[in-house]
């Protein structure tokens, strides 16, 4: 988000409300889970924008709660309009973690989380828990989705309440492999529902 710093005579010049520059970052969509199979963010559909007006696309995830006890959140990509959400990706992940007992705290590099040239569901957070105060929250971000040029370059963070029980901190990064137009994007535990949670979806300008 952008930070705009005023001194005293910059307020003073100001003469009206639609001068004062806006942020860079806009809202767009916020979907509620509700025991709900997938959440999907398509062009067009039901007030989501997700073409070129934006150069960014940054998506926030606020307590999402599996129904299922040591369940991966994921995501994939369509290109077409969520008629299949199948894109082929690459990624890399890591994470480091942090057992409640203190018995365990590391770093590493998880090779079984990782894609090569797959079109499965990307883990985005590990093993929630489905305890009463379980959950994961994070951001996705991805790059250009429009582009008919350009892979289409994603990251992630995720705090995950493991169901092991640990806190883990959660990297993701990689790309679609697809010069097509990425259009749609569905998110979803690899077992059972979405009990709760929220995932907003935001525009970021250009500069």
């Amino acid at each position: 988000m952008a930070l705009v710093k005023y001194n005293n005579n910059s307020i003073s010049a100001v003469t009206s409300a639609s001068s004062i520059p806006v942020g860079a970052l806009t809202h767009i969509k916020t979907l509620t889970a509700s025991s709900s199979g997938t959440l999907s963010f398509v062009d067009g559909s039901d007030g989501v924008v997700l073409d070129s007006t934006y150069p960014i696309y940054k998506f926030e995830f606020i307590n999402c709660h599996p129904a299922t006890n040591g369940a991966n959140f994921t995501f994939n990509l369509s290109s077409d309009t969520g008629s299949n959400y199948n894109v082929v990706k690459t990624t890399t992940d890591f994470r480091a973690y942090h057992r409640e007992n203190d018995a365990q705290a590391v770093l590493s590099y998880d090779t079984s989380q990782d894609l090569a040239q797959s079109t499965a569901f990307q883990n985005i957070s590990e093993s929630v828990g489905n305890n009463a105060d379980d959950s994961t929250s994070g951001e996705l971000s991805i790059y250009n989705p429009s582009s008919t040029t350009f892979v289409k370059h994603f990251m992630s963070r995720f705090s995950d309440c493991h169901n092991n029980p640990m806190a883990m901190d959660y990297y993701m990064a990689g790309y679609g492999n697809t010069t097509s137009a990425v259009n749609a994007i569905q998110f979803k535990f690899s077992s059972g529902n979405i009990d709760s949670g929220k995932i907003k979806l935001y525009g970021i300008k250009d500069s």
